[in-house]
């Protein structure tokens, strides 16, 4: 298993809707709204690095107003 957590920049004012899209996604273990430099921060489990790669690509960086992801990754044992 591998956990990840993916800070999100997004436009101003559209921090409660893009929490509520986020919870949609299987992968999503958690979210965060956080103040300072990133507005939002997503706990992610999935079962290899390929699929949290695939679900911040594919989905959380294709969500409207999404501006700026950075992802941090904790390889499984």
């Amino acid at each position: 298993m591998t956990d990840a957590y993916v800070m999100l920049n997004c436009e101003l004012g559209a921090e409660e809707d893009l929490i509520e899209q986020l919870k949609e996604l299987e992968q999503v273990v958690d979210v965060f709204e956080t103040i300072g430099t990133h507005d939002i921060m997503v706990k992610l489990q999935a079962e290899n690095f390929e699929k949290i790669r695939e679900v911040v690509s594919l989905n959380i960086k294709k969500l409207p107003k999404v501006r700026s992801t950075a992802t941090l990754i904790k390889k499984g044992n």
